[in-house]
C-alpha cells in the first residue's frame, strides 16, 4: 500500500498531516508512537473508512478505483476494541470474513467453510465454534475476530491494536502467526502500543502529532532513535540476543 499527501480532519481539527508512506508487499510494518500520534487514523485511512485529502493505493491502483466487493477480498480489516453480534456463534462470526467471497444470499462454499475451519484453528478458536460470541472473555472476543480477519483469505491485512485483551501466550502465537502470513505472501500492517512486540516486525513507521517522523527497518539505529525521541527518551532501545527490546530509562 502507498499513500500520497494524506490529510485527514476530524470533527474539523486536522489530524494527520501530509502523510507519505509507501508499505512493501510480503513484509510485516508495525505502526507506533505516542497516543495521539493518529496512528489509528492513519490505519482506517489506508482501510478507505475515513474521507481524507490526498491518495491511498492498494496493490498499484487508487483505493476509489477498486469495486467494493473485489476490494474487501483484497483489503481485511480488524479494528481496535471491534464489537460483534454477541447472539452469533464463533462459527457464524468467522464467517462473516468470507462474504466477499460469496456470491449474493448464497449458502457457505466448501471453500468458505474450509477457510473459516482453518482460521478458527490457527487462532485456537475452534473448540468453541458453537458458542456464542457473547459467552466469551475478552481475549477469546479477539481471537474469534482475528479469525475472521484471517477468513477473508486477504492480500494485505490491516490489524489495530490485534493484541488487546490478548495474555502473553497468545500473543506470541500472534507473533508466530504474523510471520506464517508474511511467509505466504500477506502483506500486514498493525497499530502497537506493545512497543517490544513491534520491534520484531520487518518495518516501523514511527509517528508523532499526525506525522510520519520516520519509516525504516526494526533493525535500523535511525529506527530506534526516532523511537526514542517520539517517547521523549523516558524508553531505549536495547539488543537482547538477536532481537531488540524497549526498556524504562
Amino acid at each position: 500500500m502507498q499513500a500520497h499527501g494524506i490529510g485527514v480532519a476530524l470533527g474539523g481539527v486536522p489530524v494527520l498531516h501530509g502523510i507519505d508512506v509507501a508499505l512493501p508487499t510480503a513484509r510485516w510494518t508495525s505502526v507506533v508512537g505516542p497516543n495521539g500520534a493518529g496512528k489509528s487514523t492513519l490505519l482506517k485511512t489506508l482501510a478507505g473508512l475515513l474521507p481524507h485529502g490526498g491518495q491511498v493505493q492498494l496493490l498499484g491502483r487508487p483505493l476509489g478505483q477498486w469495486r467494493g466487493r473485489e476490494r474487501a477480498r483484497r483489503l481485511a480489516w480488524l479494528g481496535q476494541g471491534e464489537q460483534g453480534a454477541d447472539d452469533l456463534s464463533v462459527w457464524d462470526v468467522a464467517m462473516l470474513g468470507r462474504l466477499p467471497h460469496q456470491p449474493w444470499l448464497a449458502p457457505p462454499s466448501e471453500a468458505d467453510r474450509a477457510a473459516v475451519e482453518a482460521a478458527l484453528h490457527a487462532t485456537q478458536a475452534w473448540d468453541w465454534r458453537h458458542r456464542s460470541l457473547g459467552a466469551l472473555s475478552g481475549g477469546e472476543r479477539q481471537r474469534v475476530l482475528l479469525a475472521r480477519l484471517l477468513a477473508v483469505n486477504a492480500d494485505v491485512l490491516l490489524m489495530d491494536e490485534p493484541l488487546a485483551n490478548l495474555d502473553p501466550p497468545h500473543q506470541a502465537d500472534w507473533l508466530l502467526l504474523v510471520r506464517d502470513l508474511v511467509a505466504n505472501g500477506k502483506t500486514v500492517v498493525s497499530v502497537l502500543h506493545e512497543i517490544g512486540m513491534a520491534l520484531h516486525a520487518d518495518e516501523m513507521v514511527v509517528m508523532a502529532e499526525g506525522r510520519v517522523r520516520h519509516h525504516g527497518g526494526c533493525n535500523d539505529p535511525g529506527t530506534h532513535q526516532a523511537l526514542e525521541e517520539v517517547f521523549d527518551h523516558r524508553i531505549a532501545i536495547h539488543p537482547l540476543g538477536d532481537q531488540w527490546v524497549a526498556l524504562p530509562r
